[in-house]
């Protein structure tokens, strides 16, 4: 998958480049990323790439003049996509989706934002959150990443189909050892070697923390029969009788 990057500041990508599973992914030719440098387009004798707002205001606006050529210079440049307060709200959806692209072009803001006529040459806009960063490299990086890692080979596909947000729900806890530290004690059912008891245990758990955390997400869940039987659980502080089960056959075992 190819990715190109408009940006002022492409020295800022350098150190994740060469780093961790991305490096890995460029190094095995998984992905590729090309910085274009778009204040090499512009054609301002003093190569500004930004200026004051028509109308008069506050603060500068990237020109549009520079911007396009940049994104005219690049031969498939795939789907458009202006990193920009105004765009939608990036969820694991959308990286899921992004990921399916052949290439892709992140347009990475600054200043005050972008000449509004820029808008008619993209596909989208994405945003991170409801906050504001000094540019766009940052989200630009985080869209990189988390798109990255979901192409074919790059990370193993058993551990992609067990992360938060996933299937719309926040991850299990997770433990290691030892089974006891500072009076926090590993739950037995983790010990009870009942594979679909771990994995409801697991699925309860998961909707506990999303409910807890995330009640936007938590409301947005299609809920299954075994959903709503573990929520039961859940809202009367009661232990399934699944897991009782587990659990002591479990203990039987381990005595053997």
């Amino acid at each position: 998958m190819k990715f190109h990057v408009l940006t002022l500041f492409p020295e800022m990508f350098q150190g994740m480049m060469q780093t961790s599973i991305i490096k890995r992914a460029l190094g095995e030719q998984k992905a590729a990323i090309e910085l274009v440098q778009f204040r090499d387009f512009t054609k301002d004798p003093y190569r500004r790439v930004d200026t004051p707002p028509i109308g008069g205001g506050a603060g500068l606006v990237l020109k549009y003049q520079p911007l396009a050529d940049a994104l005219k210079s690049i031969a498939k440049p795939g789907r458009k996509i202006l990193l920009t307060p105004r765009g939608k709200t990036l969820t694991q959806l959308d990286t899921v989706r992004l990921s399916k692209e052949a290439s892709i072009t992140l347009i990475c803001g600054h200043y005050e934002g972008f000449d509004e006529r820029l808008y008619a040459t993209v596909d989208e806009a994405i945003s991170l959150g409801d906050f504001v960063m000094t540019g766009g490299e940052i989200a630009a990086m985080a869209i990189l990443d988390a798109v990255i890692r979901l192409l074919p080979g790059v990370i193993e596909a058993d551990s992609l189909s067990e992360e938060s947000f996933t299937h719309g729900l926040l991850e299990y806890p997770q433990y290691t050892e030892p089974r006891e530290i500072d009076k926090q004690v590993v739950p037995e059912i983790l010990y009870s070697g009942n594979h679909e008891a771990i994995r409801k245990w697991r699925l309860k758990e998961s909707l506990r923390l999303t409910k807890l955390h995330r009640p936007d997400l938590f409301q947005q869940l299609v809920l299954t029969k075994e959903m709503k039987s573990l929520i039961k659980e859940l809202e009367e502080h009661t232990i399934g009788e699944w897991e009782k089960a587990a659990i002591e056959k479990g203990r039987k075992f381990t005595k053997r």
